[in-house]
């Protein structure tokens, strides 16, 4: 089997990718910003239970050309799962490197002769533009958020743009590649990292005790593990070229306050800050998000939600992450 290039290998989705794949037997070259990070990388995925061995460690970054056409030389297959996620004063701080590098790695990927690019998009990308006339808010893949809408956040903007820009680009640019985007909701599961990342910040702040009401918002939830196994099973199958894939768990979406409700229920003493008030407002309209097409084309089986979120938490608690 050829080489397989994973990009944002020292992220919580990254280094479950590449623990994986190593798992599977393949030989990985991740990218990462700086190499100042490698031996944080290989601890990461060691702790997810893969030799390193077979793991090789390069840099290169989303706002600069440099280092690319390096990692992308012999990979026959790329997973791009690289994408700030910061909350910026400026929009564009997010979404220039967002849409910038997923050129620069589509070009690379397509110079070096890639068959196909799996892409971690969003269901950012999917359902942030409203449907007003529904009695409840239903989303598949035919759907997108409108990256022009007003009020968009930066974040959610950055998703809609990079996917809408990496489609483009395999129409008219891209040769024989081949693209799938997996479209995850709310990433939650287990970390590798010895850091609290992106979702993870906001369970962490509920285990202790920083935020003491929640918002008032339905969501779907995706583990970060069985987003890792939907990369590899679009990358593998001949039939999702040209396919988004939403990822979340089995199951209805849930409130905020319905998850701290889980971490009450489920962890004892662990969860004893964890909020029991939400925000006043508006009942949110019920949420309806299907995974019908990565289920039944790819047999993809995700766990349930309320599984992922116990072992978020207790993955935090074991790695010494908690206050």
């Amino acid at each position: 089997m050829s080489l397989v290039l994973v990009t944002g290998g020292s992220g919580y989705l990254g280094t479950q990718l590449v623990a994986a794949l190593l798992r599977g037997g393949r030989q990985v070259r991740a990218t990462v910003r700086s190499l100042d990070s490698e031996a944080e990388v290989r601890a990461a995925v060691r702790r997810g239970s893969a030799d390193d061995a077979g793991l090789e460690v390069v840099a290169a970054g989303l706002t600069a050309d440099e280092g690319w056409a390096a990692a992308a030389a012999g990979c026959a297959e790329v997973h791009h799962t690289a994408s700030p996620m910061i909350q910026p004063d400026d929009p564009d701080d997010v979404i220039v490197p967002a849409r910038d590098g997923t050129l620069r790695v589509l070009r690379a990927a397509r110079d070096a002769g890639a068959r196909r690019v799996v892409l971690t998009s969003s269901f950012a990308a999917v359902g942030y533009s409203p449907k007003p006339d529904a009695e409840d808010t239903e989303y598949t893949e035919a759907d997108w958020t409108d990256p022009g809408m007003p009020g968009l956040a930066p974040y959610p903007r950055s998703k809609a743009i990079a996917e809408r820009t990496a489609w483009d680009f395999i129409e008219r640019e891209g040769g024989e590649a081949e693209l799938v985007t997996v479209n995850p909701t709310f990433i939650l599961g287990p970390t590798l990292t010895a850091r609290a990342r992106s979702s993870l910040q906001l369970v962490k702040a509920m285990l202790d005790g920083t935020m003491p009401v929640v918002r008032r918002q339905r969501f779907g939830v995706a583990d970060v593990r069985d987003v890792a196994d939907l990369h590899i099973r679009a990358m593998a199958a001949p039939q999702a070229a040209g396919q988004r894939y939403l990822a979340l768990a089995d199951g209805p979406t849930i409130s905020f306050l319905e998850l701290a409700q889980i971490l009450r229920q489920r962890l004892g003493p662990l969860a004893e800050r964890v909020p029991t008030e939400e925000a006043p407002g508006a009942e949110p309209p019920r949420l309806i998000i299907h995974n019908d097409r990565a289920r039944e084309e790819l047999g993809w089986r995700p766990r349930p939600a309320e599984t992922t979120i116990v072992e978020t938490a207790e993955s935090l608690r074991d790695l010494g992450l908690l206050a």
